[in-house]
């Protein structure tokens, strides 16, 4: 069914739907259970723009796609005024083109973040996922480094430190990992008070391999949300990278994998057997370690470090 019928007649357009209890369910990674509940609910009532929104939403964490196409184009047909169903639509656009290869999928991404923006320019968030679009697409598909930065500069207008973020992310993506430090310590010496940031961070130095720093980010990260699953994760990082603490390291990260479900904002599992396959090669274990690393290589294919280390397991 396209579009255009999804409502009866031209709905009023209506303000952006407040959080629903049932995102308590997706904060959980109950996100197959809250699909479940939100689709009982959209089909007792189609024009149900927050049912709408937030399924959308769960099938993005869920990786369907197609699924979340579906209802987030529908979310913006009943609210087209609302700064939120465009960004969510433009982020299911953009996961599909990435999974698709697909240049148009990722014009109408580009599209929906200027529009989200467009209707709330202190959207932080879209600002930032348009910031990194400008930046990784290519020329054809309005890809810039100067629409970029001034999506940088006027973020920082708005918010100082989430300016200094976002600069990190941009010196990040233009491969200047001293430029991005410098914009980072100036985040960790703000101490927002919201966790994104802290773990935005700890990945940075974990590509780093900088300990230390990932240390760092995850004790500020602590003190905000001390029951995330992904501060198991990036100690975990921490300690193979130092090479201590290894046995609770293994641990940690089969927590993090049998207790955390897979979300676009934690770091992949594929990351995680990656990491498990360091530790039994540091202790010496072949096979378990070769394990590891091809379970990361089935979740994510393009996952060099594990390539790499199990072309090194291999021709030992």
């Amino acid at each position: 069914m396209g579009v255009q019928g999804w409502a009866s007649g031209h709905a009023a357009p209506s303000p952006c739907p407040a959080r629903p209890t049932i995102a308590n369910d997706l904060d959980a990674g109950k996100y197959s259970e809250a699909a479940s509940a939100l689709k009982q609910q959209v089909a007792r009532n189609p024009n149900d723009v927050q049912a709408t929104l937030w399924l959308a939403r769960s099938f993005i964490d869920l990786g369907d796609y197609d699924q979340a196409l579906t209802y987030a184009q529908r979310a913006a047909h009943l609210s087209p005024d609302c700064t939120e169903s465009h960004f969510w639509l433009a982020r299911a656009y953009a996961m599909k083109a990435d999974t698709a290869r697909s240049f148009w999928l990722a014009r109408k991404a580009r599209l929906e973040y200027q529009k989200a923006v467009q209707l709330d320019p202190d959207n932080l968030d879209a600002r930032l996922d348009l910031m990194e679009f400008y930046l990784q697409a290519p020329w054809v598909l309005g890809g810039s480094k100067d629409k970029a930065l001034s999506q940088v500069q006027a973020i920082a207008s708005r918010d100082s430190t989430e300016g200094d973020l976002a600069r990190g992310i941009y010196w990040r993506d233009l491969n200047k990992p001293e430029l991005a430090s410098r914009e980072y310590r100036k985040v960790l010496e703000a101490k927002p008070k919201r966790s994104g940031p802290y773990f935005e961070i700890a990945d940075f130095y974990e590509v780093q391999r900088k300990p230390a720093e990932v240390e760092a980010a995850v004790r500020e990260a602590s003190s905000i949300v001390p029951n995330d699953p992904r501060l198991k994760y990036y100690s975990a990082v921490a300690s193979i990278m130092k090479r201590q603490d290894l046995p609770k390291a293994e641990k940690e990260l089969n927590a993090y994998l049998s207790g955390t479900p897979r979300r676009d904002d934690f770091p992949p599992h594929a990351a995680a057997h990656a990491w498990l396959g360091r530790i039994y090669e540091i202790w010496g274990k072949k096979q378990q370690a070769m394990k590891q690393y091809r379970t990361a290589l089935d979740l994510n294919p393009d996952d060099q470090l594990a390539k790499n280390a199990l072309d090194r397991l291999d021709s030992n």
